[in-house]
């Protein structure tokens, strides 16, 4: 039998890589998107998961009745939840008050206990959704926490499958790899095993406005000046996390909500890619980076595409969400026309 598998988690890793065609038009490198929505999960959390998972059992922290923990803006929370029903674990998620309500519903339709903790206070904040995730699993006997800001796990799940697939994927030609950074593992872990491979090779981050990673890069120093509300989810972050390995990284790149948000539909109506918020967000990253450096049509770009759209209809491919963001003044398309609803009487 081929195709079959004994239970989901065998789907995961393995994600195919598209030619984009239309978005990226001005840019005259050849771009792929790796989409790691095609995981079980729909995400790249997929493979930290089921790895750090399987790491525990193998070093018997992990035995039939444990509890996992963690911080998660949504996508690690769902891999985790459906890697725990498979293995057999409870799994509680400390999330913070900017994941919205569907993604919520997802979290707990698979099993997982959720805490919903304040997005815009300190790291170190009793409330914040690290601190809570501390404390929980420091209170339920028998549990572990992923902690996936700084567990190496992390980075070395990413080095062992999505930095070899991509090399195998573009048979060694890739020249450019730009992706989103929010714990940092997916970048590092593939750049780590692609600068192996060919240290030529340019890695380049994604980093939110409001967040502090590009300027730490730059500087070396937290500039809390930098610190402000935003609305990408699980990109960039207020404190450094140790799964994100600066030293492998060229380039940063930040990007804005606004433009973010455009992107993303923009994929959705060009490309008939229904990517997450992140999506855009790389793209528009990697559009910036194409405005300042020059590419060539010999360059082989590739970019990670981390989730699926599904999780963002009531955020940013809702007409209503876009409009109170006031992100429709200054728009890339006349979404009146592009995205009119008609009503039939």
């Amino acid at each position: 039998m081929t195709n079959v598998y004994e239970n989901i988690l065998g789907l995961i890793g393995n994600t195919p890589m598209v030619k984009l065609n239309t978005v990226t038009k001005d840019i005259p490198a050849t771009v792929y998107a790796k989409l790691e929505s095609y995981n079980p999960g729909h995400s790249t959390k997929d493979r930290i998961a089921i790895h750090i998972i399987e790491a525990a059992e193998e070093k018997g922290i992990l035995k039939p009745g444990s509890t996992v923990v963690e911080t998660t803006s949504g996508n690690t929370g769902f891999s985790l939840a459906m890697v725990c029903i498979i293995k057999g674990y409870q799994c509680i998620l400390a999330v913070s008050d900017k994941t919205k309500a569907e993604k919520i519903a997802y979290l707990k339709a698979l099993g997982a206990t959720v805490y919903i903790c304040p997005a815009n206070v300190p790291a170190d904040d009793p409330r914040s959704y690290y601190e809570v995730a501390k404390r929980i699993h420091e209170e339920t006997p028998g549990s572990i926490y992923i902690n996936q800001y700084f567990n190496e796990l992390n980075v070395d799940a990413h080095y062992r499958t999505t930095g070899p697939e991509i090399w195998e994927q573009t048979q060694g030609k890739i020249t450019h790899l730009i992706a989103c950074t929010g714990t940092g593992g997916t970048l590092s872990g593939s750049a780590k095993y692609l600068k192996e491979k060919n240290p030529d090779i340019k890695v380049i981050g994604v980093d939110a406005s409001g967040s502090i990673l590009k300027g730490f890069h730059e500087t070396g120093e937290i500039n809390k000046d930098e610190i402000h509300p935003y609305q990408i989810e699980g990109m960039g972050k207020n404190l450094i996390p140790s799964a994100l390995h600066f030293e492998l990284v060229d380039e940063f790149v930040r990007v804005n909500d606004e433009m973010s948000a455009y992107r993303t539909r923009e994929i959705a109506l060009k490309e008939a890619i229904m990517g997450g918020y992140t999506t855009g967000a790389v793209v528009q990253g990697l559009i910036q980076y194409g405005n300042s450096h020059e590419l060539s049509t010999e360059d082989v770009v590739v970019a990670i595409f981390p989730d699926h759209g599904s999780r963002y209809i009531t955020k940013v491919y809702s007409d209503q969400w876009m409009a109170e963001q006031g992100f429709l003044n200054n728009c890339v398309h006349n979404y009146e026309e592009v995205f009119k609803t008609e009503f039939v009487k």
